[in-house]
């Protein structure tokens, strides 16, 4: 029987990675993102190479567009097996002195309250079914949190690892395997945004997209009895980030803050 798989973030990065994994294998996947252009790129290209795709745009932090995506995959597909929750988002200010609420609320928002309702939505089709897996794709800054991250989108990671747990805490006897991945510096888009974006030469000694793609792939394609519970994923090589906190610790500050001011 052919699995679905629902994907956030799909339209690049590690989501897309995942999704070509996935689709290779067989399973059916759903790519939910923002950019409806994006998705149906990548869509194009889950489809030329041999695989099952539908690309869905919607805001998973609004209730009813998560609602609207499950009716449309339940109407189409059936259930939901997996679930990766791959979506993120960081603030431009990281230093809390100056964060501020709306940007704080917003990083909340992706990273940890729409993991919680996607995850409400497909509990009763992986429940019911006596099985389902759900991965997350959280972040070292969860661990080891600072000003590269920023204060929301550390706290974010933090919620939602933990979220993941009680995911695996309550309902493991019960079939469902939740697993959290936590992944190190990674060349995708979202560096761009950086207070102090990373150089092309830094970016090559960083985990690529299809490095934490392929820890998604494994988790899920292992046998049901098996949960790999937390997964680091990690740059062989650690690099000077001084520069980058220091930049980062002024983005967003007023000037009368700044040294430079």
């Amino acid at each position: 029987m052919t699995r679905t798989a629902l994907i956030t973030g799909a339209g690049s990065g590690i989501g897309l990675e995942a999704a070509r994994l996935l689709a290779r294998d067989g399973i059916t996947v759903v790519l939910v993102g923002r950019r409806q252009e994006e998705l149906h790129k990548a869509e194009a290209t889950i489809c030329a190479e041999g695989g099952t795709a539908l690309a869905l745009a919607a805001d998973i932090t609004r209730v009813d567009d998560v609602t609207r995506v499950l009716d449309r995959v339940h109407a189409e597909f059936g259930p939901v097996d997996i679930l990766v929750n791959n979506a993120g988002s960081a603030s431009s200010v990281l230093n809390p002195q100056w964060l501020p609420h709306d940007e704080w609320r917003q990083v909340l928002d992706v990273n940890l309250t729409a993991v919680f309702q996607l995850t409400q939505a497909v509990l009763p089709d992986m429940l019911g079914r006596d099985g389902g897996t759900i991965v997350t794709v959280s972040s070292l800054a969860a661990v080891n949190p600072n000003l590269l991250g920023g204060a929301a989108y550390g706290a974010a990671k933090a919620g939602v690892r933990n979220f993941m747990t009680f995911l695996h805490n309550t309902f493991r006897n019960q079939g469902l395997r939740a697993i959290t991945v936590l992944p190190g510096e990674t060349d995708t888009p979202i560096l761009d945004n950086r207070a102090r974006p990373p150089a092309v030469e830094e970016r090559a000694n960083m985990l690529q997209p299809q490095d934490v793609a392929e820890a998604i792939h494994l988790a899920v394609t292992l046998p049901q009895r098996v949960v790999l519970q937390e997964i680091v994923v990690a740059p062989t090589r650690q690099r000077d980030t001084s520069a980058d906190l220091e930049i980062s610790r002024w983005a967003g500050a007023p000037a009368d803050a700044s040294p430079q001011g």
